[in-house]
């Protein structure tokens, strides 16, 4: 019997900023793969990484961010890869950034925006994506996140 192949080999980044009360997630239209779609940052793991260290390098190279805090979100946005013919797993972390840091895109996208997350949910094409939005909402918005999630990224 065959298999398919799972691979774990990149991350999800999504990215809040608290402005007063309302806590906005960044969305950034894609230019190279998945052409004119808005999505988290997402990124491949380089050679001799840890996943939350392609989490911090993705999310400066792709937005000129940093984070303040970061934490892993405690899920894995998954899909079946068609071209690979892969299932194709990645942790997500949850980055919190400055609220008047400015965004600088990278060549991978070319338009950002920051949302509420009702709006978000109807920006994203895929359902995983909504899946991990809403999960980012009830764990890191509705609620203080669980400290143990917290990367320590600033120590390293």
């Amino acid at each position: 019997m065959a298999e398919i192949p799972v691979r774990s080999s990149g991350v999800s980044v999504v990215i809040l900023r608290e402005v007063g009360a309302v806590t906005e997630v960044l969305l950034l239209r894609r230019n190279h793969t998945l052409i004119g779609e808005w999505c988290q940052i997402a990124g491949g793991v380089e050679q001799g990484e840890k996943a939350w260290e392609t989490a911090v390098r993705e999310v400066k190279e792709e937005t000129g961010l940093t984070c303040s805090r970061l934490y892993s979100a405690d899920i894995c946005e998954q899909f079946y890869d068609v071209e690979r013919d892969v299932i194709a797993i990645a942790p997500v972390f949850v980055g919190f950034v400055d609220p008047n840091a400015p965004v600088i895109l990278n060549n991978e996208h070319s338009d950002f925006r920051w949302c509420a997350f009702a709006a978000a949910l109807e920006m994203v094409p895929f359902a995983g994506q909504r899946h991990v939005l809403r999960h980012v909402e009830a764990e890191f918005v509705q609620k203080d996140p669980v400290e143990h999630l917290l990367i320590n990224h600033r120590a390293v």
